[in-house]
């Protein structure tokens, strides 16, 4: 009986033993401004649920560790004509629930994220048809030849075509018409990272994908992602060691956060330029004390409020110095970018006002100006700093700073008259700025967050012509004319590059991508 006591206690040491060892599990918990406002890829083309989905579900291409384009859900592409490109897929790969991979779900990927509702037509705009060769071999026919598309498709994500349909959730989750689905709170990916648990706005808990195809260099096994849009209490969190990792730092906290024995700053550069748009279709604003026309139709007017505004004030005082003022919308490390147009026009408020008399506003006018105050660094004391810099010229800006969740939908079904927004080109060149942003809105996702709906029809000529064109000297060319005539006619407003900050304690190395980006699978937390 001594003996067999003994075998039973060893039986339930071992038992704690292996209970010891998951308990001892590593966690990373990570804190945002914001949230991921969802769980579905094709639903918000915006940074940080890219982000955050990226660990989730996955592209057919993707970035590796030193950002450069490696084979994801596909092994390799090929081009085998000047409109053709021809995909290998994967073998072996299966989504979270079991369900194998195949060239059917990158099919109803494609019509999923071309569909009604979708936030990420513009990543496949440039097919014309999607054709299954075999289970593991797909074949893109384009409108017409388009040498960056693997590039292109780093954002595009494979979604199970079983688990959509099993699910009701065939087409995106829409925001703008408050259309949710299961994919809103459940997801299904093949990636490095399973959702666990997802509390919108409150927490959302990832595990480690036990059954991942492919290699998961870091050593986390749980990450608990919380949004906290309090500045002060989310460096607090940080400082106490509540959590572990933490964007954006705030840039008057970056010293404190350097400054601890425990923490880090990781700072780079980002892609994004922050520019503000304005609505220069409608006849009327909607959003304004100007009736029976739009002044935002004159250049004398958008100019006007160029000058107006303080750049390098806003640098100084807003941006304590992290952010670099930029003349167009692309930063330097974009191909295409044209360093001799990288000359703002002068900020010179009398020659602002004397542009609005010019135009018939000498007194100047009220209009809305809609502004997020959790997405972009200090984007509503940004947004504040241009008001107060619009007063002078004797424009009463009615500033309505809310929360992503609430200022996406918004703007992004265009109801709004003035307004900010960044941008990162995913494929790190010019034609993903020039097609989604300068073109005029139109089929296959051409203009899609041109907001404000400024049109030419030579820059949309000339975008045509950069998607196909493979003399990167005759390209560069039409890519400098197009910025040149968007810069001409004040398309947009561009105000600055914003830099990465991102504090973490000091065991712990992470890699952080210019697009803001943060693979979890690099993640590794020392002992």
């Amino acid at each position: 009986m001594k003996f067999k006591r003994h075998l039973v206690s060893a039986a339930l040491v071992a038992g704690f033993g292996c209970f010891a060892l998951g308990a001892q599990a590593v966690t990373l918990r990570v804190a945002n401004q914001g949230d991921a406002l969802g769980m579905d890829p094709h639903s918000l083309n915006e940074s940080l649920q890219l982000s955050v989905l990226g660990n989730v579900y996955e592209p057919l291409v993707t970035r590796g560790r030193d950002y450069k384009l490696t084979p994801a859900l596909a092994t390799e592409w090929t081009q085998t004509s000047p409109t053709t490109w021809r995909f290998k897929l994967r073998k072996g790969v299966t989504f979270h629930d079991g369900t194998p991979f195949t060239a059917d779900d990158v099919l109803f990927s494609y019509e999923r994220a071309k569909g009604e509702g979708s936030d990420m037509k513009s990543y496949v705009g440039q097919i014309k048809e999607a054709k299954k060769i075999d289970d593991h071999t797909v074949e893109f026919i384009l409108n017409q030849p388009f040498p960056i598309l693997p590039e292109l498709f780093t954002q595009w994500h494979m979604m199970s075509k079983k688990w959509c349909e099993t699910n009701q959730a065939t087409r995106p989750v829409d925001r703008r018409k408050g259309i949710e689905n299961a994919a809103s709170f459940r997801a299904n990916g093949t990636g490095p990272y399973r959702l666990r648990e997802r509390q919108p706005g409150v927490r959302t808990t990832f595990v480690r994908n036990g059954n991942y195809w492919g290699k998961i260099d870091g050593n986390v096994d749980e990450v608990i992602f919380t949004p906290i849009g309090n500045d002060a209490t989310r460096v607090a969190a940080l400082l106490s060691g509540e959590i572990d990792v933490m964007e954006p730092v705030p840039v008057q906290d970056v010293e404190r956060v350097k400054n601890s024995p425990k923490l880090k700053v990781l700072q780079g550069p980002e892609l994004r330029v922050i520019f503000l748009g304005m609505d220069q279709k409608r006849d009327e604003l909607l959003f304004s004390n100007v009736k029976g026309k739009n002044p935002f139709k004159d250049k004398r007017v958008r100019q006007a409020f160029y000058q107006a505004i303080d750049i390098e004030g806003i640098k100084t005082r807003v941006m304590r110095g992290a952010a670099t003022p930029r003349a167009t919308l692309l930063a330097p490390q974009i191909r295409g970018y044209a360093a001799d147009l990288e000359k703002r026009l002068p900020f010179d408020v009398e020659a602002a006002k004397k542009l609005m008399a010019e135009a018939g506003y000498p007194n100047g006018f009220e209009v809305k100006m809609n502004c997020p105050n959790d997405r972009y660094v200090n984007d509503s004391a940004i947004c504040q700093a241009v008001a107060a810099n619009l007063a002078k010229i004797n424009v009463k800006i009615n500033l309505e700073a809310e929360t992503k969740a609430t200022y996406f939908p918004k703007i992004l079904s265009r109801n709004t008259s003035f307004y900010m927004l960044g941008w990162t080109p995913s494929t790190v060149d010019a034609h993903n700025v020039l097609y989604p942003i300068m073109s005029t809105p139109g089929e296959g996702g051409r203009g899609q967050f041109n907001l404000g709906s400024y049109s030419n029809a030579r820059v949309d000529e000339l975008t045509a012509k950069v998607a196909s064109e493979t003399d990167d000297k005759k390209r560069n060319e039409m890519i400098h004319e197009a910025l040149k005539i968007h810069q001409d006619e004040i398309g947009h407003i561009p105000l600055h590059q914003q830099a990465l900050n991102w504090g973490a304690k000091k065991d712990i190395e992470l890699v952080q991508w210019p697009d803001n980006g943060m693979p979890w699978k690099y993640v590794v937390v020392k002992p």
